[in-house]
């Protein structure tokens, strides 16, 4: 397959999942800011949220205030912030044009219409409660154009760096929404483990699509050390860290058996996975769980790097 067809893959799966977690990130902010009594609380959970997706610096340079109209319009619409919903599907769109005939037309037509739908809202018109539906909105078409692909593709090379690159977003996303409660926590450490940590928490949960999986297997209460468990190291649970890896590290040697050869990437795909599969969460818990996210964000980038190097994305 040739690079630029490989890349045009890769990126966009991986803009179909980031629409989908921006929107995720995006609903945990917001559903946080209105669990917050305290003045400035709202704008403190909004700017913890955009600081987990790595998009505060450029909110900051175009707005003074991260009051939630202005921080969902930043997340949603403009088209400036290259990780905005607006953006991620434009670029989404845009790959799958220029590999048309590389997907089934269930892809394209989910993608396509997924697109001209999403352009054609007013962002003046979504607030609140249509905010919400919104973001429910960006998910359901993710998932769609998801299960078109898994339904309708040939199983080959095309499909691994698809899917490849579905996971390491789901990864870095998953990590970073986890991320988020640290910086949250970060200011009040002495309120972890009371009413409004578990809150928290269990939004956390909820941005995951992890809440009624999570109360399957823990039947207890909510508690911070079975939840981040749950989102870094529960190989059944789809949005997992380990699991993501897993699959990353299963594409990427689908694609080194199919080429015949082993590249940079599958060293740093078996790198990430080691990563989780030797932890424990009270390691986690003692070096830091802020810390361990950056190393496993870092090293999943370290797998797009080597990826576009292995089979020369440009």
């Amino acid at each position: 397959m040739l690079g630029r067809t490989a890349a045009n893959l890769f990126w966009l799966s991986r803009y179909v999942e980031r629409a989908e977690n921006m929107a995720r990130l995006l609903e945990v902010g917001y559903r946080m800011s209105l669990t917050s009594r305290r003045e400035g609380g709202a704008s403190e959970h909004l700017v913890s949220m955009m600081q987990a997706a790595e998009v505060d610096e450029g909110f900051d340079a175009k707005h003074e205030l991260a009051d939630v109209d202005t921080v969902a319009h930043y997340m949603m619409f403009d088209p400036d912030n290259s990780s905005s919903v607006y953006s991620c599907l434009q670029a989404a769109r845009t790959n799958a044009r220029s590999v048309r005939t590389a997907l089934t037309g269930d892809m394209w037509e989910s993608m396509n219409g997924a697109w001209l739908e999403f352009s054609q809202i007013k962002p003046r018109d979504v607030r609140g409660a249509k905010l919400l539906g919104l973001l429910q909105w960006v998910k359901q078409r993710s998932h769609e154009f998801r299960g078109a692909l898994l339904g309708t593709i040939l199983r080959d090379d095309g499909f691994n760096f698809l899917q490849a690159g579905n996971f390491v977003e789901r990864a870095d996303n998953t990590a970073r929404i986890l991320d988020m409660k640290y910086y949250v926590l970060l200011p009040r450490a002495t309120q972890v483990g009371g009413d409004l940590d578990i809150q928290q928490w269990t939004l956390i949960l909820r941005a995951a699509s992890a809440h009624r999986a999570y109360r399957h297997v823990y039947h207890d209460r909510y508690k911070a050390h079975n939840i981040a468990d749950f989102l870094i190291l529960r190989p059944e649970m789809p949005r997992s860290l380990i699991y993501c890896a897993n699959f990353v590290q299963q594409n990427l040697d689908s694609l080194a058996k199919a080429y015949g050869r082993k590249e940079k990437c599958q060293e740093a795909a078996d790198s990430l996975l080691a990563l989780v599969e030797g932890a424990s969460m009270e390691a986690i818990f003692t070096d830091g769980l802020h810390e361990f996210l950056n190393e496993f964000i870092a090293r999943n980038n370290r797998v797009t790097d080597t990826l576009s190097e292995s089979y020369n994305f440009y």
